[in-house]
Order: structure tokens, then C-alpha cells, then sequence
């Protein structure tokens, strides 16, 4: 999630946020690239995982076109050793990469495939995603990657669960699943729901820091500095709509 992408501080005018479903115990999180999570919800996944909760990170792409320095061949390896030191960081142990080209994501087939694949792989009952809106409101245009991947996880939670759709899965050992229960979006300009960040706030900012390659491209300001403002100013944008408690938003889809 490039810095510019991130989203703005202001929330549209809406009903107030529920709290998140409690009542499950794994959780498959999908996104485009490397930091995409960290930037968007890690605090909440540290406050899943510290509850005895599963949660796997499925990212689409390794991240390869993120660091203008950085050649892709060079880029990848990277970029990936620090998305897996970032998961560990909030309790998640298990990242996997699909290997989609960073940058010219393209919704369709294969990717829904791909989707579908990993949820019958891992099962969840709560799929995570990034922003799949144009925007992410006050005008800010969100990209091709996240826009893609956002609608492939919302389509897969149903091709997931009939037999019918991508049958060649089963030969590989991959069963239908028509339990996943709700469909999560990090940094939508439409929350419904929210988790409360304090618990995890601190470990989402060491996750965010473990991007320090990325994170030193990005700005030239101090690391944790840069990454302490960043979190703790977007947790406490969406306080007003959660009792004042500063929070993690998500527009939950249920299923």
C-alpha cells in the first residue's frame, strides 16, 4: 500500500460502528502487496491472534514494483522476508504469496481462482481485504491492485462454496467451503464495523517497522516516528464513530 494511497483521516457522516463479530476462530486475510495489512488493520489482527484466533495473510503479489531503487528481481525477496517478519510481529505465523505481477493485477478467472483456492485451502470463517471502492473517499483514487483483489475476495467467498465452480480444485484436494460467514474490508470510505486498536496498537507499529526497506523510500522521516503517527492518527479518526475508542473500521459484508 503505497503512502499516498493510505487513507484520509476523515470519515463520512454515518450511522455509528458496530463492534466486529467475536464468534469465530480462523481468519484468512487477502490482499494485494507486502504492508498492504500493516497500513490497513494490523492492530485488530494483533488483538484476534492475542484472543487464540488463526490468522493467515494471502497476498497477491510479492511487492516487486514497490521501491522505484529497487529492480523487481532484487525487490521481491525483500519484500517478502519483511512481510513475513511483519505477520510474525502480530501473532500470524503462516504468509503466503500467489504470485500475481505487482502493479497490473487484473481481475478475472485466474484470480478469482486463485482466491478461491486459498479459502478452501485454509478454510476461514471471517475473509479480510483491502479497499476495493474507486476511492478512498475525499476524493483519493485507490489503485488497479486493490480495487482487483478487493472484488476477487468478495466473489470467491461464494465460488469457494460451489462444487461446480473451479471442480478441478477437488482433484487437488481442495474441498468446496461455504463457511466463510462475513467478508472484511480494511480502509473503506464505508465502514459498518470497528475493532478497538489500544490493545494492538503497539505491535501494529512494530509489524509496520519490519517494511524498513519500503518504509526508507517512502519518507525521510524517523521510522517509528513516521509509523506511530500514521497508525495512532487513523485509530483515533474513527474514535468519534465508536464510543470515542480509538479503532481499526471495516465494512463488513455478512454472508
Amino acid at each position: 500500500m503505497r503512502d499516498q494511497e493510505s487513507p484520509p483521516t476523515d470519515r463520512p457522516a454515518a450511522a455509528r460502528l458496530r463492534p466486529m463479530p467475536e464468534d469465530w476462530g480462523k481468519a484468512l486475510a487477502v490482499v494485494a502487496h507486502p504492508d498492504d495489512l500493516e497500513y490497513g488493520c494490523s492492530a485488530a489482527v494483533a488483538g484476534w491472534t492475542d484472543a487464540g484466533r488463526e490468522v493467515v495473510y494471502t497476498l497477491a503479489t510479492r511487492g516487486e514494483a514497490g521501491i522505484d531503487g529497487l529492480a523487481p528481481p532484487v525487490c521481491a525477496p525483500l519484500r517478502e522476508r519483511e512481510q513475513r517478519a511483519s505477520a510474525a510481529a502480530v501473532g500470524v505465523g503462516e504468509v503466503e504469496f500467489l504470485g500475481h505481477r505487482d502493479g497490473v493485477v487484473e481481475y478475472g478467472v485466474g484470480l478469482r481462482r486463485d482466491v478461491t483456492a486459498a479459502i478452501r485451502r485454509h478454510r476461514p470463517e471471517l475473509l479480510v481485504t483491502l479497499n476495493h471502492h474507486d476511492t478512498w473517499g475525499g476524493g483519493a483514487w485507490n489503485t488497479p491492485d486493490h480495487v482487483a483483489v478487493g472484488r476477487a475476495v468478495l466473489d470467491a467467498a461464494a465460488d469457494a462454496g460451489n462444487r461446480w465452480i473451479f471442480p478441478e480444485q477437488a482433484e487437488q484436494g481442495l474441498e468446496p467451503w461455504d463457511g466463510v460467514r462475513w467478508v472484511a474490508v480494511a480502509g473503506s470510505p464505508r465502514p459498518t464495523h470497528a475493532v478497538d486498536a489500544r490493545p494492538g496498537l503497539e505491535r501494529a507499529v512494530r509489524s509496520l517497522l519490519e517494511h524498513r526497506t519500503y518504509i526508507g523510500a517512502l519518507t525521510d522521516r524517523e521510522p517509528e516516528a513516521y509509523c506511530r503517527d500514521l497508525l495512532t492518527g487513523g485509530a483515533r479518526s474513527a474514535a468519534g464513530l465508536f464510543g470515542g475508542v480509538p479503532a481499526v473500521t471495516f465494512e463488513l459484508f455478512p454472508r
